[in-house]
């Protein structure tokens, strides 16, 4: 009777520690799958187009916005669907824009942006920030 209890013990914790090691797998292949649409060019242009409606001159001497990178540590699923990615302007940690990726009919789009509060005044976006 002992030895069969051990046998099931033994039996339930192999299956609970490989159905964990599942779920650790499946997770860093998404994971990995997200941090490569981010790194992707379709995704660079995504981002430079976007940032260009911000700031029409970005990228250019007048510009505000002179670069960007992603910010690895941000990249997460969006529970509405997508991916959420958290961009660094001119290598400032306080001026950020916050990114949901989506792709629809298999194009890669922004499914909106938040600017953060810093970089809001330094594009001068609303009335009194200057």
């Amino acid at each position: 009777m002992k030895k069969r209890w051990v046998i099931v013990l033994g039996i339930t914790v192999i299956t609970i520690f490989g159905l964990g090691v599942k779920f650790y797998m499946d997770e860093e292949k998404l994971n990995e799958e997200m941090r490569k649409l981010v790194y992707s060019d379709e995704a660079k242009q995504v981002f430079n187009d976007d940032i260009k409606l911000i700031d029409t001159k970005a990228f250019t001497k007048e510009g505000i916005i002179q670069s960007y990178e992603v910010e690895e540590e941000s990249i997460e699923p969006n529970p509405m669907g997508g991916i959420i990615v958290t961009l660094v302007i001119n290598k400032d940690p306080a001026l950020k824009l916050t990114y949901t990726l989506k792709k629809n009919n298999k194009e890669l789009k922004s499914g909106g942006a938040s600017i953060s509060k810093e970089l809001t005044k330094k594009l001068g976006l609303l009335n009194g920030y200057k």
